[in-house]
C-alpha cells in the first residue's frame, strides 16, 4: 500500500494569505502597485490580489509567471531564452520567461509558485522575495 500514497507538504490557503499580504505590504513600501497570483504544486490558483494601480493586464502574466515556477520549481526568469516563444506558444502563455515568477518551498517540497506583475523585473522579483519569506 505505501507505494500507492505518500504523505507530503502542501500550501494552505492560510499560507497563501500571509504571502499576499506580505507582498502587498511590500509592493505599498516600494510604492509600486501590483499584481500578485499564488499558485499550489499543481498550479491551481490559491490566491491572488490586484493591488488599486496595478496593470489590468499584470494579472495575466503574474499567473504566467507563478505556472511557470511552479512546473519547472526554478524562478520563471530561467526558461531560457531560445525556448521562450516556442513553450508561450505551446502553452497558450501559460509558460513564461518573464522575472517576477518564484519557486514556493519548505523544507526542500516544492509547494507551488509565486508570480508578481506590474513593477519593472527587479521590482518585481523583490515583491516575490518578501511574499516567500512570510512562510518562515
Amino acid at each position: 500500500m505505501t507505494d500507492y500514497v505518500a504523505p507530503t507538504l502542501r500550501l494552505t490557503h492560510r499560507g497563501a494569505m500571509a504571502m499576499l499580504e506580505a507582498a502587498v505590504e511590500a509592493a505599498d513600501a516600494m510604492g509600486v502597485p501590483q499584481c500578485v497570483v499564488v499558485v499550489d504544486a499543481s498550479a491551481v490558483v490559491v490566491g491572488q490580489v490586484r493591488m488599486d494601480g496595478a496593470k489590468v493586464l499584470s494579472m495575466d502574466s503574474a499567473l504566467a509567471k507563478a505556472r511557470t515556477a511552479a512546473s519547472i520549481g526554478a524562478p520563471s526568469a530561467e526558461v531560457p531564452e531560445a525556448v521562450r516563444p516556442a513553450i508561450a506558444a505551446a502553452t497558450s502563455g501559460a509558460v513564461t520567461g518573464l522575472a517576477g515568477g518564484l519557486p514556493i518551498r519548505v523544507d526542500g517540497v516544492l509547494l507551488g509558485g509565486i508570480g508578481v506583475g506590474s513593477g519593472a523585473p527587479d521590482e518585481d522579483v523583490a515583491v516575490a522575495r518578501a511574499a516567500l519569506a512570510a512562510l518562515g
